[in-house]
């Protein structure tokens, strides 16, 4: 792995200047931001996800991850650059004024570090449906034989410092003076190794391999971690690892990472991993036996997130039968992610009040031609009486489109009710 050349190694690259028209309208939402994000109703939800994420909660949190609801339609700006300014401010503002779950408004901007990854040698390929480039894909793996693995190498990664300079620069100028402007590289900091195996290798062949051929399993498998610590050492020798535990950030297991347990934003040093949560999950291995799990994943993902400050694990896989391996080799695990797919009674019982209980409500309700409120309702009653006494958080994780965005309002107003009937 490679940083970014020195700028002295290249041309000066002129300074950006954002159209008068455009500062207008970028100034105008601004103002507007900081205004929603000064309500105390913010600074509230806050200080109740601190005290949730120290397994000392007030009440369960509620969140909504959607996307699709902000368009190019929504934007007027005409620079590009000051068009993704304008669609993260609308956001905001949308989100405080239509989905009114537990997200705080902040007032800032973030400007993410310009990064440039390579692949790893082999070229992965997806084979779309009907709309090319998007939805559901099959994956066309490039390691057929096991000798194919010899023509892998580790990712070539550059931080363009001087590119990130400028548009932070540019952001400073037009909106230094009313939002708090920051650069921001990695923050979900996700460990995600099977993920990049299947795309290499293709799904079944990976489930075969684990009987057929243990011993490539265990060197793809230590090639990804070390690829993937590499990935976070070069980051954090950059700068450009960025501290996750505001309330800005979203947690991979589901809620906000907000927590007064690790360093805060600290301007005068770079962040570092010991500094950060990070986010473990193995969905393509849902199908294995934990003995499994715990050779051919665990204890390949264990050196990784055992050098960050806290852990999430689970993405969309239940974790039953694999409860006791996390608690006993991640000693700073602090949420598991927990489905209505998986055993929500055990999952109470393994966690109790020592780790979040970090719910996902099935999102089928939302999302068929009639949403099924009823259901939505039910299945929150349900599992807030199964996890009593355990710290919850409620994340929606939905696809919605402008013309169905009435539903994650609906739904965050049942799930803010029941939370409040329940408390």
């Amino acid at each position: 792995m490679s940083a970014a050349p020195s700028a002295g190694n290249r041309p000066q690259r002129e300074a950006l200047t954002i159209p008068p028209e455009d500062r207008r309208i970028l100034r105008e939402l601004a103002q507007q931001v900081a205004a929603v994000a000064a309500l105390p109703v913010h600074a509230e939800r806050i200080r109740l996800w601190q005290a949730l994420n120290r397994c000392q909660p007030e009440r369960p949190m509620v969140l909504a991850q959607t996307a699709g609801l902000i368009t190019d339609a929504w934007t007027r700006c005409t620079d590009p650059l000051a068009r993704q300014w304008e669609s993260a401010l609308r956001w905001k503002l949308y989100c405080h004024e239509h989905i009114h779950d537990d997200y705080p408004c902040t007032a800032t901007l973030d400007i993410r570090y310009a990064i440039e990854v390579s692949d790893y040698g082999l070229k992965e390929g997806r084979i779309y449906g009907d709309v090319d480039g998007y939805g559901a894909y099959k994956i066309d793996p490039p390691i057929v034989e096991l000798a194919d693995f010899d023509r892998l190498h580790h990712r070539q990664i550059r931080v363009d410092h001087e590119d990130t300079e400028r548009r932070f620069q540019a952001a400073i100028e037009v909106l230094g003076d009313i939002l708090q402007v920051r650069k921001v590289g990695e923050t979900l900091c996700r460990n995600m190794l099977t993920r990049k195996l299947i795309h290499l290798r293709g799904f079944e062949q990976f489930l075969l391999d684990l009987y057929d051929h243990p011993e490539f399993v265990h060197r793809m498998m230590a090639f990804l971690r070390d690829d993937t610590l590499m990935e976070w050492e070069l980051y954090e020798r950059e700068g450009v690892l960025s501290f996750n535990g505001g309330p800005e950030f979203a947690r991979g297991s589901g809620g906000l990472t907000c927590t007064d347990l690790l360093p805060a934003a600290d301007p005068s040093r770079p962040a570092r991993m010991q500094d950060l949560v990070c986010f473990g999950e193995s969905q393509e291995s849902i199908g294995v036996s934990p003995d499994l799990f715990d050779e051919f994943v665990l204890q390949y993902q264990l050196p990784i997130m055992n050098r960050f400050g806290l852990v999430d694990y689970g993405c969309c896989e239940p974790q039953d039968g694999k409860f006791d391996l996390l608690f006993q080799q991640i000693p700073k695990l602090s949420s598991v992610s927990v489905h209505p797919w998986g055993n929500r009674e055990l999952a109470a019982e393994k966690l109790a009040n020592h780790h979040l209980y970090a719910y996902k409500p099935h999102p089928g309700v939302l999302e068929l031609d009639a949403p099924d409120y009823a259901t939505a309702e039910k299945e929150l009653r349900e599992t807030l009486a199964i996890a009593k006494g355990c710290p919850v958080s409620l994340t929606m994780k939905t696809m919605l489109t402008p013309q169905t965005a009435d539903r994650i309002t609906r739904w965050t107003d049942i799930a803010q009710r029941v939370v409040a009937e329940m408390s």
